[in-house]
């Protein structure tokens, strides 16, 4: 195992087993270092990784700190490999998403309270059926978002998240070269949030099949 491998592994159980919790400062670099019989340079790199993924914060002329480690914002840094795709595997983001997002459609449709099931109804009729393909496809993402944060699991909506809004282009392209898009968006939107409001967890989740699915399919042939 690399040094600063070790280093990170250290740290990582030093959280883990507590002795380090979320907003807690880390002690001096000189002492950490002596505490965990690591050099501090190999330290120094192991930090700069660890604030990287967003579980340590740097803060100059302060010290370094544990963050919140909210799952939202330890899966930024996925976001980031996401970003990197090219057009063949956001077919496998897209495979992904048709496997979470009917879970969390099944979720909300348990779990969501009345605010949740207010937002996404004034998420829908905010949208103008005139609308370019640029705010359609905001509508949709904040759409989906609404869904998997009512379904009361935040890894699976952090999940979901950071999945959905790099599949943009895809969505892009298909609103560019089909006719009727936001129509035809509205209409699947307001179906789910029909099945969710109305509690049927297994109707929300097959709506939300045909719905993800009817990308995917049109990038496929795209492709």
């Amino acid at each position: 195992m690399a040094v600063t491998d070790e280093a990170i592994l250290k740290i990582k159980e030093m959280i883990i087993a507590g002795e380090l919790a979320p907003g807690d400062r880390l002690p001096p670099e000189k002492e950490l270092s002596e505490r965990l019989g690591l050099s501090r340079s190999s330290l120094r790199e192991a930090v700069k990784a660890l604030e990287v993924i967003r579980v340590l914060d740097v803060r100059r002329g302060d010290g370094t700190y544990v963050t919140s480690l909210e799952p939202r914002l330890l899966l930024e840094a996925m976001s980031f490999v996401v970003d990197l795709h090219d057009d063949q595997s956001v077919l496998e983001i897209f495979a992904v998403r048709r496997i979470l997002e009917p879970a969390a459609s099944s979720l909300a449709a348990q779990n969501a309270d009345e605010q949740a099931l207010e937002r996404l109804r004034e998420t829908i009729d905010g949208v103008d059926h005139a609308a370019d393909v640029e705010s359609l496809v905001e509508h949709d993402l904040e759409f989906h978002r609404g869904i998997a944060d009512a379904a009361g699991n935040t890894y699976l909506a952090s999940l979901i998240d950071s999945l959905s809004s790099h599949t943009v282009r895809a969505r892009i392209w298909r609103g560019i070269t089909q006719q009727d898009a936001v129509g035809r968006t509205l209409a699947e939107h307001h179906a789910i949030l029909d099945a969710i409001e109305s509690g049927d967890a297994d109707l929300a989740q097959a709506l939300t099949v045909v719905h993800v699915s009817g990308v995917e399919q049109w990038l496929r042939s795209a492709l």
